[in-house]
């Protein structure tokens, strides 16, 4: 039977509502637990929640039936974290990000081998999530927070700035020609657009407001994004973004604003409380995963757990 790929690290928690807990089980759901380093956090790598993937890989890897002490991590594994980060992303995952997926199979099934060791699948047999969400509330439970004042959370919240200071925003149209789309149909456009032409008939006219810097680099590519931060308000010109030229018109910049310690320090306690807690839970699996025995079938999965 075909079972979810679990991803057991939390969202990021800089908003201020807090994250709600999950109703139903969902592929690539997050479960409250295992935060991952800073760089899987960071924008690229999303594709761990993108498009309600499923890891079809129970009848293949999901340990020897004979030997509940030895978890096999089969070829397939490596196969279907490739197809999975492709089909999300259209391109083939780096190392790290392929290693972060071997990371979060091996976790859940750590998480399932001890849910059902405990007990917990009285009821879900059938359910693998559940039976690894069990688990991991069990874990949690053993864990306790130390105490925090706020000179600590005052030293977390000046090192993750760039979760609560405002960022610049940019409003900006943007023209995509139909038809011939190479960069001297798109300048030879942006003349007629700066000399007062019309170019509704020859192009779709989007309008964006307030994008941060992020939101231009995931949509448009970081060379368009230095771009357009040097551009001249309201004159049209020629960018290339990642599909393609586009005529673009600088709006407005709306300059960056610093966080106040005192206005979001009730944000700042959730956040260090979570991840806190994430820390603590991963080192409390990962001393789980010692009791058992990994095996690796293909060389290059191993290298996930080195």
């Amino acid at each position: 039977m075909s079972a979810p790929f679990t991803d057991l690290y939390p969202p990021d928690t800089s908003s201020a509502a807090p994250p709600a807990a999950p109703s139903s089980p969902a592929p690539f759901r997050r479960a409250a637990g295992l935060r991952p380093p800073e760089w899987l956090r960071e924008p690229l790598l999303h594709f761990v929640v993108l498009g309600g993937l499923l890891f079809a890989l129970d009848s293949y890897v999901s340990g020897r039936a004979d030997d509940r002490e030895t978890i096999f991590v089969g070829a397939d594994v490596n196969h279907e974290a490739i197809a999975t980060f492709e089909r999300s992303s259209g391109r083939k995952p780096e190392d790290k990000e392929l290693h972060a997926l071997h990371r979060v199979w091996l976790d859940n099934e750590v998480l399932y081998r001890e849910g059902l060791a405990m007990g917990v699948d009285k009821g879900d047999s059938a359910i693998r999530e559940r039976v690894i969400f069990k688990a991991l509330s069990m874990v949690d439970a053993t864990l306790e927070l130390p105490p925090v004042d706020d000179q600590a959370l005052r030293s977390w919240f000046e090192g993750h700035r760039d979760k609560y200071d405002e960022p610049a925003r940019y409003d900006f149209e943007e023209g995509a020609l139909s038809g011939n789309q190479s960069e001297a149909a798109v300048r030879a456009f942006v003349q007629d657009l700066n000399a007062g032409t019309p170019g509704d008939a020859k192009a779709g006219l989007r309008v964006f407001k307030a994008r941060p810097h992020a939101n231009l680099v995931e949509s448009y590519g970081e060379s368009f994004a230095s771009a357009l931060e040097r551009a001249k308000p309201g004159e049209w010109q020629a960018l290339q973004t990642r599909d393609g030229w586009r005529a673009i018109r600088l709006g407005s910049i709306t300059a960056p604003r610093p966080a106040v310690f005192e206005v979001v320090r009730g944000i700042v306690l959730r956040d260090w409380t979570d991840a806190e807690s994430a820390s603590q839970r991963t080192a409390a699996v990962r001393a789980l995963t010692k009791k058992y025995k990994i095996e690796f079938a293909d060389a290059h999965v191993c290298e996930a757990d080195e």
